[in-house]
């Protein structure tokens, strides 16, 4: 037996014991563990895989299945048949099961619209217009399961309905009861180790306001808004309202970290230039073609920089030691630019970064790229000067080193700021374009100063 064999092996027999132990409802085994095995042996085999998923219970695959990258959702209509991926979509919470059919759809439209028609009206009608809400809107997060009370109803009669559907599996992950009026309209959120303290023969309107919470917002609210929100108060839930203020759903906590995380991988995915979706594919070709978009639009800002350098050739061949120390004043200036623009683009994804805001963020990191211009600007010029012996140098160096700093420090703010009113993600073109200014502004105030001072 080869080794790639003995590890197919290993990984099926992990994977075996952990549904086992699912079926004994063993809490020490986790859907997610159950699905990063499951990508190991799709990277092994792929018949292995094929044949494992078909074998997993419904109910444990679809808690799986919710675990899985995207990409890996939208395959298991190759795999899998449309009743049996109706059955899975049934048993998730509805806000999965919408992005399961969403993905599905990208590559299989017929089959999306398949699983849809196996549900009944309602849940159909439901899952559409989930589906239907733009990706950045709080509507598409929101599941529909909640519990919810009228404020007439009595708390014990409310905690024997939220009993049966735990014990039915409708509902999970409930922290709070939301309270609603006659017409469904939202009155606010109780905790539900709050109604510990209540008597059971009280009415929900016999509780104290102030152990009410009312954080909700309406279903096409920003999703950043819901981020804030639920990370700034702590919530480990928030409610969704539509136009005329009706209870509709809520988002979790859990939708909210992972919302979070697929932010922050984007952003550090476009500081570098790549595409996060892109990067996902299988398909070299396409991951390289991509990429290959953001070298192709570096390649011409490299270009626009040697430009500037061969203006000054016949200075740089009159002082070889400018093209020796030529490196560092870019060098620098390309390093604290990148540290202004991430932690610049990081406080606007915050929203830390608004109106007024923008004005000291920029004095802020001029003022920082000043001083750290001047300290660096010594170093450099003192070490110019003891390695080549000529004076005038290090003051050429140190000038430019503190020009290219500030340039950095302005540019590193201001190229997101103006990105972002312009409508475009200032995660994604701000790293090009800052690279360019820096180093144009660098190679330019090195070289023309020594074209003045030493020449």
């Amino acid at each position: 037996m080869d080794i790639n064999e003995e590890e197919i092996k290993t990984v099926l027999n992990i994977i075996e014991s952990e549904i086992n132990l699912f079926k004994q409802s063993d809490t020490s085994v986790h859907p997610y563990d159950i699905a990063m095995d499951l990508l190991k042996l799709r990277d092994l085999s792929s018949d292995e895989y094929e044949r494992v998923i078909k074998k997993i219970p419904q109910n444990l695959f679809a808690e799986v299945l919710c675990e899985l990258p995207d990409y890996v959702q939208e395959e298991t209509a190759d795999i899998l048949s449309v009743r049996k991926l109706a059955n899975i979509a049934s048993l998730m919470d509805t806000d999965d099961a919408a992005t399961l059919i969403q993905n599905i759809s990208e590559e299989h439209e017929e089959i999306s619209q398949d699983i849809l028609e196996r549900f009944d009206t309602k849940d159909k009608e439901m899952l559409e217009q989930l589906i239907a809400y733009e990706e950045n809107q709080a509507g598409s997060y929101m599941q529909t399961e909640l519990f919810s009370a009228n404020i007439t109803e009595k708390i014990g009669d409310a905690l024997g309905r939220l009993k049966i559907l735990k014990e039915s599996g409708e509902i999970d992950n409930i922290w709070h009861v939301h309270l609603v009026n006659n017409r469904n309209k939202y009155l606010g959120s109780v905790g539900l180790e709050e109604l510990i303290i209540f008597e059971r023969e009280l009415n929900f309107e016999d509780i104290p306001y102030d152990k009410h919470r009312n954080y909700s917002v309406h279903h096409h609210a920003d999703i950043k808004e819901v981020v804030e929100m639920v990370t700034n108060y702590n919530l480990n839930a928030i409610a969704v309202l539509d136009d005329k203020n009706i209870l509709i759903g809520r988002i979790t906590s859990d939708d909210v970290y992972d919302i979070i995380q697929e932010t922050a991988t984007e952003q550090i995915f476009n500081l570098a230039g790549v595409n996060d979706e892109a990067e996902q594919e299988e398909n070299m070709f396409q991951i390289g073609k991509t990429r290959a978009v953001w070298l192709g639009l570096n390649l011409m800002t490299a270009i626009a920089a040697s430009l500037v350098i061969g203006i000054f050739d016949s200075t740089i061949q009159s002082l070889v030691a400018l093209a020796i120390l030529m490196p560092i004043v870019a060098s620098m200036g390309g390093n604290a630019g990148t540290q202004t623009l991430t932690v610049t683009v990081r406080q606007m994804a915050l929203g830390d970064i608004e109106g007024e805001d923008a004005k000291k963020t920029i004095i802020k990191e001029v003022l920082i790229s000043l001083v750290n211009g001047f300290i660096f600007a010594v170093i450099i010029g003192l070490i110019a000067y003891l390695w080549f012996n000529i004076p005038m140098l290090g003051v050429v160096i140190a000038l430019s080193m503190v020009v290219n700093l500030i340039s950095a420090g302005f540019f590193g703010s201001v190229i997101p700021l103006v990105l972002q009113r312009a409508g475009v993600d200032p995660a994604i073109g701000s790293t090009v374009l800052l690279t360019t200014v820096t180093d144009v502004v660098g190679f330019f105030s090195f070289l023309g100063l020594a074209t003045i001072i030493l020449l």
